[in-house]
C-alpha cells in the first residue's frame, strides 16, 4: 500500500507516492523542514537537502567509528 504526500515548492505542487510504513517517518521529518500548508521557495528546499545530508554525513562517520572498534 502507497501513501501519497503533497508539498508545495516555488508555487507548484508536487506530490510522491511511498509505501505506508516510511510515510510516516517522511511525513514527520517533512513537518520539520517544511511549510506542509503553504508554499516554499527553493532556497527552503535546498536547505533541508543539505541538512539531511549533513545528518547522513554525521551517521556515516559514526559507523566507520564503530567499524573501527569492531576491527579492533
Amino acid at each position: 500500500m502507497s501513501k501519497k504526500i503533497g508539498l508545495h515548492i516555488g508555487g507548484r505542487r508536487f506530490d510522491v507516492d511511498v509505501e505506508d510504513n516510511f510515510a510516516n517517518f517522511l511525513e514527520k521529518q517533512m513537518l520539520e523542514d517544511f511549510n506542509m500548508e503553504g508554499n516554499n521557495d527553493i532556497k527552503i528546499l535546498l536547505q533541508a537537502y543539505v541538512r539531511k545530508n549533513h545528518d547522513l554525513y554525521l551517521q556515516n562517520q559514526k559507523v566507520e567509528e564503530i567499524l573501527v572498534k569492531i576491527e579492533d
